[in-house]
């Protein structure tokens, strides 16, 4: 009897595990997705949502894919260029500063410091605010939730902050590598929220 129910649980840990590669997988090809999606510059959030949500489907065994994808990319996009656009300035308002820190302008380094976590906080809650989009739901919307959560929870922050990491690890290393990465980065995002929700 023992050996049977042994014999029996083994086809589906394989199972499990083929479904865990399978996920995995997609992950990494939803990363080519959102990079390519993102080519325009301003259109990242928007390539991120549509990138996330197509992981929430296949975590929960829906159907979906690239047809899926770019019809989630373009409801999201109707608001999502201008929050790629505003990260951009503000990527360019920390790049000054740190100009400022390098041409050793007094109080440049904690002006520095400061823009630097600003721009990475905003980074994490835009993410967050992705991993949480639906057709019809206003960035504002999502973005002030974020916001709110990215301070709440910052285990959840901290573990998006590792995928950006990885991220740009893999940038430093093998510039090609940060393609497929940037679907983990969605993933994460994804459980993080979702985590969060689940939380008591």
């Amino acid at each position: 009897m023992a050996r049977a129910q042994v014999k029996a649980a083994e086809p589906r840990g394989e199972s499990l595990l083929a479904e865990r590669f399978a996920l995995f997988a997609e992950c990494l090809l939803t990363g080519v997705w959102i990079a390519v999606a993102s080519l325009p510059l301003v259109t990242y959030p928007a390539a991120f949502a549509a990138g996330s949500r197509h992981l929430r489907r296949r975590a929960t065994h829906q159907g979906g894919g690239w047809r899926e994808f770019v019809a989630d990319f373009r409801a999201a996009v109707r608001g999502g260029w201008l929050v790629g656009l505003a990260g951009w300035a503000a990527f360019a308002a920390v790049w000054v500063d740190v100009q400022a820190v390098r041409a050793g302008v007094p109080g440049g380094p904690l002006v520095g410091v400061v823009g630097i976590l600003a721009l990475i906080g905003a980074a994490v809650a835009a993410l967050r605010a992705a991993a949480v989009w639906e057709p019809g739901v206003g960035w504002p919307a999502l973005l002030g939730g974020a916001g709110r959560r990215t301070v709440l929870d910052p285990a959840g922050s901290f573990l998006v902050v590792g995928g950006l990491v990885v991220v740009a690890c893999s940038a430093w290393f093998v510039a090609p590598l940060a393609v497929p990465v940037l679907g983990a980065v969605a993933a994460a995002a994804v459980a993080v929220e979702e985590r969060y929700r689940r939380r008591p």
